[in-house]
């Protein structure tokens, strides 16, 4: 049986499966304007994978999606689909023959365009009813059928998205680009949409990089995360990985809320304000950063290892955040605790720490390539 044409069992079409393609960036290095964007990264998504790129602005998350899709071309180093340059020494593989699909950050849909049309747009090789057929279904996967003869201005930001996943998978790519595909939707929408797109991912079962500066997501999305900053691979690994063992004190930040402290290793230990905390692997005397979760702060009114004073608090519905005073250091240290644990009038209380969300790591050193602190 024809996969684009398979049906479940209460007679919904189920979308197009196609040959997911491993694709491999190879010590891929990209100047603009003198200025170095990308910084010899090396970096493969599997066939079926959901990999996201994750970094703040200027991380050059975007800047690889680009150079994948055939838009930006790189400096030096190689990019291969199935083992196969498509960009590199060897020479260049135009963009519309790579087997690639390109989701944008605006969707990009044509106003002028029916979302029949707009999902057909990219179906050219095809005959025009075959065109429409397989348009169609792509709809129908994404649960917007009934909306084909409508305009993009009719519809909402969640179901233009939807249009443009349409779009997106209709020629079905073996691998799947998107760029931040989320951050113009509603946030209330937006869970819900996430798990619709994936679930779409994996029916179709091509390859998908993702690029978003959000954690959470990244978190929800992918098999595996790769961080990224200053155009360099930062830490690459599954969700679990990065939060339980970040490589350093950014990646550590970067998942959660943490609250840093500067100390020196002492017979194997190091002290900080919150407790000591173990420093196995790092020389005596050496200088490290600590990082301690706000989560991993048990505050209660007493019986907690450290005296606090609660300086401010904010209700945040499920959570409340504290800034809390306490000894051996001026700064405040902030908390996350549940809503509703402690009396609206007290500001005397206790803390504990979780050992666990006690992290230690080098201090930062001074970026050779931008003059500025590299994690």
């Amino acid at each position: 049986m024809n996969p684009a044409r398979s049906q479940h069992g209460d007679g919904q079409r189920t979308a197009g499966v196609t040959f997911a393609a491993r694709l491999t960036f190879e010590d891929i290095r990209h100047r603009y304007h003198g200025k170095d964007t990308i910084r010899g990264v090396t970096l493969t998504a599997e066939p079926g994978e959901v990999l996201c790129l994750l970094g703040p602005s200027g991380s050059g998350k975007t800047t690889l999606l680009r150079i994948a899709a055939g838009i930006e071309v790189q400096t030096s180093g190689r990019l291969l689909i199935n083992d196969s340059e498509v960009a590199g020494p060897s020479g260049f593989v135009p963009p519309e023959k790579r087997g690639i699909g390109l989701m944008f950050q605006d969707f990009a849909l044509f106003p002028h365009m029916s979302v029949l049309d707009n999902v057909r747009f990219g179906l050219t090789a095809m005959p025009s009813k075959n065109a429409v057929s397989e348009a169609m279904l792509a709809l129908e996967r994404v649960g917007l059928s009934h909306y084909a003869e409508k305009y993009p201005h009719s519809l909402s930001g969640g179901e233009q998205q939807r249009v443009a996943l349409a779009r997106a998978l209709a020629p079905r790519p073996s691998v799947l680009l998107m760029d931040e595909p989320f951050s113009g939707l509603d946030s209330r929408l937006k869970d819900t949409i996430r798990a619709d797109t994936l679930d779409i991912l994996r029916e179709s079962r091509a390859t998908a990089v993702v690029v978003t500066h959000d954690a959470e997501e990244a978190m929800r999305m992918a098999d595996r995360i790769a961080l990224l900053r200053d155009g360099q691979l930062v830490q690459v690994g599954t969700s679990d990985d990065l939060y339980r063992r970040p490589r350093d004190l950014f990646a550590a930040a970067f998942f959660s809320e943490i609250n840093e402290f500067s100390g020196t290793v002492t017979g194997g230990r190091v002290e900080t304000p919150l407790g000591t905390a173990p420093a196995n692997g790092f020389a005596e005397g050496c200088e490290v950063s600590i990082a301690v979760r706000l989560s991993g702060l048990s505050v209660r009114e007493s019986g907690g290892a450290i005296p606090a004073r609660i300086l401010a608090r904010r209700f945040l519905g499920v959570v409340e955040l504290l800034d809390l005073a306490i000894p051996g250091t001026e700064r405040p240290v902030r908390a996350r605790i549940r809503a509703d644990l402690l009396s609206p009038a007290i500001r005397d209380v206790t803390i504990t720490v979780d050992p666990r969300d006690i992290l230690v790591f080098e201090k930062p050193i001074e970026n050779p390539y931008i003059g500025e602190t590299q994690i």
